[in-house]
């Protein structure tokens, strides 16, 4: 597959007044032509920060200590600001979390997807309505000749974020990235947008990166999986292997915190603790496996000693000791034996996941 974007090797810390916050330490990943990558963590993991580094949108305290995200031979992380302005919206577009905020509460939906139409295309101003009208439709805004001429608080929910693709989409952009699109919104809305995602990847041979802390939401839209904590990936791979072979203690429990209507257990399985302070300081010394005090599997290795990248496939490698040949077995927890199960019957039943 036609490798569209590359990031290596990503560093990204901010100062604060506690001191240094590592956020991304390390991160590479690539992604492919047409295909949805999904990167999946909890707050904090530095997920959201990766996807604003590849949008040029990182807050001033940001600090850039290595790596680089290359995409059309050049390197993002040092592109001046007057050249990425032809990129951010034209070649790489976002839909962000919360769509009330992403749009102008004083301004008519229609106009703020002109608006992108106008500054980066050039388009006459009678063919950009005509544009937004189409693209309003295109992402299921019924009437949207009327609605076209609403504002953001006559919109539901759903209807908002529609409106917030729909100026996405607005320039053709290569890349799409989403960010939490569905946080916001209830599981039936929520389901309407992935699957309007979806349809539109297909029909516009989209790269997508989908950023979500639900291991859920991609199930059934994702073609590779990156799984993040602490800044760092733990664990990447195709949907499958991630799902079904997964290798990190992190990513068995994210799986384990799924709902599962299947199952008789009457609690949610929680992750114990909290994620770590990454602000890097005499006090705080940021290393081994920073998952280790929440990790039920952790060896002592773990709490001296960051993992390497152990491969389990050509496409699937995990950051645990637990890959080590000399480590221990260690059974699965029961709700992603559960999950594997529920696969394999339906695999030798001939279903599709």
């Amino acid at each position: 597959m036609e490798k569209i974007l590359e990031v290596k090797d990503l560093k990204i810390s901010f100062k604060t007044q506690q001191g240094i916050l590592k956020a991304v330490r390390g991160v590479s990943f690539d992604l492919h032509k047409g295909e949805t990558l999904a990167i999946v963590g909890e707050s904090g993991s530095g997920k959201s920060v990766t996807s604003r580094a590849i949008m040029g949108l990182l807050a001033g305290n940001a600090i850039h200590e290595g790596g680089s995200i290359m995409f059309e031979n050049k390197d993002l992380m040092i592109t001046p600001e007057e050249q990425f302005h032809k990129i951010r919206g034209s070649k790489v577009s976002m839909i962000f979390q919360d769509p009330m905020s992403s749009l102008n509460p004083i301004s008519r939906v229609g106009n703020q997807i002109t608006e992108a139409l106008i500054l980066k295309l050039k388009m006459p101003k009678i063919k950009a309505k005509q544009r937004a009208i189409e693209l309003m439709k295109e992402v299921g805004i019924p009437e949207a000749e009327k609605r076209y001429y609403q504002y953001p608080f006559q919109f539901s929910g759903g209807m908002r974020q529609r409106i917030v693709i729909a100026i996405a989409l607005a320039n053709d952009a290569d890349i799409l990235i989403a960010d939490e699109p569905t946080t916001a919104l209830d599981v039936t809305i929520q389901a309407q947008i992935l699957e309007l995602i979806n349809k539109i990847k297909v029909e516009r041979n989209l790269s997508i990166i989908f950023i979500t802390h639900d291991l859920g939401v991609v199930a059934n839209m994702a073609d590779r999986v990156v799984v993040m904590y602490a800044g760092r990936i733990v664990e990447y791979g195709k949907v499958d292997e991630i799902f079904y072979n997964p290798k990190h203690p992190y990513t068995w429990a994210l799986l384990s915190s799924m709902p599962n209507v299947d199952t008789d257990e009457e609690k949610l399985e929680a992750i114990p603790g909290t994620p770590p302070n990454m602000v890097e300081s005499s006090a705080n010394v940021l290393k081994g496996d920073l998952f280790a005090p929440r990790n039920k599997y952790a060896m002592k290795i773990d709490l001296e000693k960051e993992p390497p990248y152990f491969k389990v496939t050509e496409t699937h490698y995990a950051a645990t000791w637990l890959l080590h040949p000399d480590a221990p077995k260690v059974e699965l927890p029961k709700a992603v034996q559960r999950i594997i199960k529920k696969h394999d019957q339906r695999s030798q039943n001939g279903e599709t996941k």
